[in-house]
C-alpha cells in the first residue's frame, strides 16, 4: 500500500527532524536551506512559534514506513505588505533568507507540491493566500509549483521581477575558465583591479566551516557594526533579537557542517567577510561585511572573486545563490549565471488575489517613484533642487 499525506507541525517538533530533512535534501528537486529545521528553529528568535506553520508531506512506501518527500515552512502575517489581509509567507524571514521554494523529493516533486497546496486549500484555519517574495521564476522547483497551481486552480501573480547572480559550475571548469566566461568583456578590468589590490599588500583568503566558522562569527558581526550600519543602528550586533537569531542559526548549521564564513585579509587585516549556509550542495550567501576604510580596493567584489577561486580550486557547490535582492547591482558579483526572481503571490484554489496583489503593486509603484526621484536628484546641478 502506498500514498501521500500532509501533516502540520510546529517548530519544536520540526527541529527533531533534522536528519530526516537532510535525507530529503539529498534527494530534493532543489535543496533550500531556509526550509531546514535549523533555519525554522532559529527564526523563533524573531517570530512567535505559534505563527510558524510547517507542512510535511510523507509518502507511505510500506505498511509501517513513511518517507519525507516535501517540506514548506511558512509564517502567518497580516500587515501593510499584505493589504492587511491574512497571508502565509515563505521564507519565514525574507529580510535574511533568500528563497521561497518548498523542498520536494525529485521523484515525487509534482505529487508533493500538489499535496501541499491541497492541504492549505482544505484548511479552514489557514489563509488561502501565499506571499512568496523571493520566488525563483525558473528551474525545476518553480515548474513543479506552477503545475501544482494549475492543477489546483490556483493563480500565481508576480508583482516585481529581477535577476539574481548565481553560479552553476560546468564540467571542466577551473577558476580562470569560469571567470573569463562569467566576466566576459569586464574580465580584463576586474583582473587589473585585483592585481592592484595584491600590489598594495599581502592578500590572503581564509575559509572556515563548521565549528571554525562559528568561532569566526563574532569577527563578522564586529566588522559589520564598524561601518555605516553600526552608525545607523541597523547592524545585526545593534539589534539584540537579530543577534540572537544569527547566533542560533550559526550554531545549528555549524553542527551539521552547513555554516561557512569566508574571510579576505590584506596585510593580516580583515578586508571583507561573507556569511553562508549550505544544504545538500546548494550554498546561499546570507550577508557580507567589509572594511569601509578600504573601499578603494572594492572589498566586496574582491572577496567574491576569491570565494569563486576557492570553490573551483576544490569541490564547488552544485549551485551557489548570491541571495541578491531586486535593488542590488548584479555586476557587483563575479558569478556569471543569472536566475529570474520575483515577488509572487498565490491565490490557492482561486483566480483572483485581491488586496494583497493591490498592496504589492502599490509598493512596487512607490519604490519606482523613489528610484526616479533619486535619479533626478543625482542629475541635478550642485546647489539646485530638481524641478
Amino acid at each position: 500500500m502506498s500514498g501521500l499525506v500532509v501533516r502540520r507541525i510546529g517548530p519544536a517538533a520540526y527541529e527533531a527532524l533534522g536528519p530526516v530533512f537532510a535525507e530529503l535534501a539529498r534527494h530534493a528537486l532543489e535543496p533550500n536551506p531556509h526550509m531546514a529545521p535549523a533555519a525554522v528553529s532559529a527564526a523563533t528568535e524573531l517570530v512567535a512559534p505559534d505563527d510558524i506553520v510547517v507542512l510535511c508531506a510523507w509518502h507511505s512506501e510500506a505498511l509501517d514506513f513513511e518517507r519525507l518527500v516535501g517540506v514548506w515552512a511558512l509564517r502567518r502575517a497580516r500587515d501593510w505588505r499584505s493589504g492587511f489581509v491574512p497571508v502565509l509567507v515563505a521564507p519565514i524571514l525574507p529580510r535574511y533568507e533568500v528563497s521561497s521554494l518548498p523542498v520536494v523529493d525529485r521523484d515525487h516533486a509534482l505529487e508533493a507540491s500538489r499535496a501541499l497546496l491541497r492541504y492549505l486549500l482544505a484548511s479552514s484555519d489557514l489563509p488561502h493566500t501565499l506571499a512568496l517574495p523571493l520566488l525563483p521564476l525558473e528551474g525545476p522547483g518553480h515548474a513543479a509549483l506552477a503545475e501544482a497551481c494549475r492543477s489546483t486552480g490556483s493563480a500565481i501573480a508576480v508583482a516585481e521581477r529581477w535577476t539574481r547572480p548565481v553560479m552553476v559550475p560546468q564540467p571542466g571548469d577551473d577558476a580562470e575558465r569560469y571567470l573569463r566566461r562569467a566576466l566576459g568583456p569586464g574580465y580584463k578590468k576586474r583582473m587589473q583591479q585585483l592585481r592592484a589590490v595584491i600590489r598594495s599588500g599581502a592578500l590572503t583568503f581564509r575559509r572556515s566551516r563548521g565549528q571554525a566558522a562559528l568561532e569566526a562569527l563574532d569577527g563578522f558581526l564586529a566588522l559589520e557594526a564598524a561601518g555605516w550600519k553600526g552608525k545607523a543602528g541597523t547592524a545585526i550586533a545593534c539589534i539584540p533579537e537579530d543577534t540572537a537569531y544569527f547566533r542560533r542559526l550559526a550554531a545549528l548549521f555549524a553542527a551539521g557542517d552547513g555554516l561557512q564564513i569566508d574571510t579576505l585579509l590584506l596585510d593580516g587585516q580583515v578586508l571583507a567577510m561573507g556569511l553562508l549556509i549550505e544544504s545538500a550542495g546548494r550554498r546561499h550567501f546570507l550577508k557580507i561585511a567589509y572594511d569601509e576604510a578600504q573601499a578603494r580596493h572594492s572589498p566586496g567584489r574582491t572577496l567574491t572573486i576569491a570565494m569563486l577561486r576557492a570553490d573551483l580550486d576544490g569541490t564547488p557547490p552544485d549551485f551557489f545563490d548570491s541571495g541578491a535582492g531586486d535593488g542590488v547591482d548584479a555586476g557587483t558579483y563575479a558569478w556569471g549565471e543569472r536566475r529570474a526572481m520575483g515577488n509572487a503571490l498565490i491565490g490557492i484554489g482561486r483566480g483572483r488575489i485581491g488586496l494583497p496583489r493591490a498592496a504589492a503593486l502599490s509598493r512596487m509603484a512607490l519604490r519606482r517613484l523613489r528610484a526616479l526621484r533619486r535619479a533626478r536628484s543625482a542629475k541635478a546641478p550642485s546647489g539646485r533642487a530638481p524641478a
